[in-house]
């Protein structure tokens, strides 16, 4: 098909054209259309989502706070050589700890391995005091916000992009059944030239 049309000219739909079909000028608005939906959902959906992101996050980072635990009983394993020991060298073990409201609560986090019964950990909990992890930073909102944002407003952006498509293939498949119809009518036509 595109070796058929031709140098492309830009706006060559909206120029005046005596040539130029009702079938042409309607794919020109649908053309117009579909940019301009694309561009709306995909921005306003991925702001939308990032926004939501960004405030959900910054509701925990709000909401959470530390808390020092104390392990319950020795933990597992020998204590390391140097000072502390990194996230993979840590064991898990079973901590108390006490929130505002003095309600006491238990439950397992990972400590340096070989800690003795009543060494301090700092745990984070939620307002009912359940555990959680830590709370995400600043840098990290915006590093998800963007991230999903984004995302979402590509998967957005596709759903009238792909819909624009198709309508386009379909005047597409219309446009050449009517040439079809057309030369068939007049190219029998052509063959009486003598």
């Amino acid at each position: 098909m595109k070796a058929f049309r031709g140098p492309k000219v830009w706006l060559w739909r909206w120029r005046r054209n005596p040539l130029k079909r009702r079938a042409d000028v309607l794919e020109a608005w649908v053309v117009l259309g579909v940019w301009l939906l694309t561009v709306l959902a995909g921005v306003s959906a991925g702001l939308v989502a990032a926004r939501s992101v960004e405030h959900g996050l910054a509701r925990e980072r709000a909401a959470w706070r530390p808390v020092m635990a104390r392990v319950v009983a020795r933990a597992p394993g020998s204590p390391p050589a140097h000072r502390h020991a990194s996230s993979g060298d840590r064991v898990w073990a079973k901590v108390r700890w006490t929130v505002a409201d003095r309600s006491a609560h238990t439950g397992q986090v990972r400590v340096e391995p070989g800690s003795r019964a009543g060494t301090p950990v700092t745990v984070w909990t939620d307002p009912q005091g359940r555990l959680v992890g830590r709370p995400t930073s600043v840098a990290e909102v915006a590093f998800r916000g963007t991230l999903i944002g984004c995302l979402v407003g590509l998967s957005a952006a596709a759903v009238p992009f792909v819909g624009g498509l198709a309508l386009r293939g379909r005047l597409e498949r219309r446009r050449m059944d009517a040439w079809d119809t057309e030369w068939a009518r007049l190219g029998p036509q052509w063959g009486r030239t003598v």
